[in-house]
């Protein structure tokens, strides 16, 4: 599944994981997507949606 919010377009990003001796490893922070069914214009649809937009009320269950 895509990693990708479809209503906001949040996605992975890199960083790093810095440990307390200031060892430094490459991480990737990932958006929590979901596979949800939403209505887009009367019609229902599947979408990838992340839980803010979810919790936020930007999209409408179908």
């Amino acid at each position: 599944m895509s990693k990708v919010c479809s209503v906001c377009g949040k996605h992975p990003v890199a960083g790093r994981n810095v440990s307390h001796s200031h060892r430094v490893t490459n991480r990737v922070y990932k958006p929590n997507v979901q596979k949800v069914t939403i209505k887009v214009d009367g019609h229902v649809a599947k979408a990838n949606v992340c839980t803010k937009c979810m919790k936020a009320g930007k999209v409408q269950r179908g």
